[in-house]
């Protein structure tokens, strides 16, 4: 059995994380950390799970197989400065510290985008989880990329919903703002195009497009709508586009290529991605949705954990969404 500690446990993300793994019959929940509600039950903080699970919160890790970082961006370092994790325990981290720099001591952490990655991860011993804009964009934009074919601006629009956020309370997520509500957030600046660019750089022969980038918050809970598209060299047609994202995602577990139009219903408490792609007068639009805190942040992470140990890709990941 497959022991993990989840560090930062009252976030959405490792609220998460306990919801997908509590019941699987291969893995324990060995301790749950927080620093402000220790000795507290996690069912008091994560409702959701009353009846479930009857854990407290504690303030150090327990020893794991698996140490899944949720601490909020820049403070995985510092978590792991501090505590002395053995080399043999695998890392999962869900911040941003080691998308960019990725190196602390002897560790080397892999870009967690697992249908890029999936070889890497499979022999890694720690894991940065990519941002969930990164992800819907990235799944969007890869298959073009990888077949040479990005020569041309990319220009994104994506809409994510009030948990995209983080938990601490903002103007913005407020009910009285975000209800019957939309508004642009972090246009060209969002921190995810870092890693969406030195992804995409890694792909195009170190060559990056301009990424045009308009993040929008949305009158909603949970998921990611991205709306994406690039010029297409000469000739390229709907047929050219259809064989590029089939044959790219083909063994993926997740990631589907619809041939009709998609809504983000249809993702919404999944682990999946559908993409669609139509072909307009040379250009190629790209949609790509997913649940931010799911495929784009803890479902993902549970993927990578599943390849790092060998086991089946989807175990304990095979949801269905709600959409009506």
């Amino acid at each position: 059995m497959t022991r993990v500690t989840i560090a930062g446990g009252t976030g959405f993300t490792a609220g998460e994380l306990i919801r997908l793994l509590y019941c699987r019959k291969d893995v324990l929940i060995a301790s749950v950390t927080s620093t402000s509600c220790a000795d507290r039950k996690i069912t008091d903080v994560h409702r959701d799970l009353l009846g479930d699970i009857d854990l407290t919160f504690s303030e150090e890790p327990a020893g794991c197989d698996v140490l899944f970082l949720c601490l909020g961006h820049g403070l995985s370092r510092a978590y792991l400065e501090k505590y002395s994790i053995p080399q043999e325990c695998r890392i999962i981290d869900l911040g941003n510290d080691f998308r960019i720099e990725d190196t602390f001591g002897k560790r080397k952490f892999v870009y967690g985008l697992t249908d890029l990655n999936r070889n890497a991860i499979e022999n890694a011993g720690s894991i940065a989880n990519p941002g969930c804009f990164a992800t819907a964009i990235l799944l969007g934009i890869v298959p073009f990329a990888v077949n040479g074919l990005l020569k041309d601006e990319i220009h994104v629009t994506a809409l994510t919903g009030a948990t995209g956020a983080g938990k601490k309370l903002q103007e913005t997520t407020q009910f009285n703002y975000r209800s019957g509500n939309i508004s642009v957030y972090k246009p060209f600046t969002h921190q995810h195009l870092e890693e969406i660019r030195k992804t995409i750089a890694a792909l195009n022969g170190g060559n990056t497009p301009q990424i045009n980038f308009v993040p929008m918050r949305g009158d909603f809970t949970r998921g990611i709508f991205a709306s994406i598209y690039t010029r297409v060299p000469q000739g390229f047609t709907q047929e050219n586009a259809d064989d590029v994202y089939k044959e790219f995602y083909k063994d993926s577990p997740f990631v589907h290529i619809s041939d009709a139009p998609i809504s983000m219903k249809e993702v919404v408490n999944t682990n999946k991605c559908l993409i669609h792609t139509e072909l307009h007068q040379g250009y190629l639009l790209i949609e790509s949705t997913i649940d931010n805190l799911i495929k784009g942040a803890s479902g993902q992470a549970v993927e990578n954990m599943n390849l790092m140990l060998g086991l089946d890709e989807a175990e304990g990941l095979k949801l269905k969404p709600s959409c009506f």
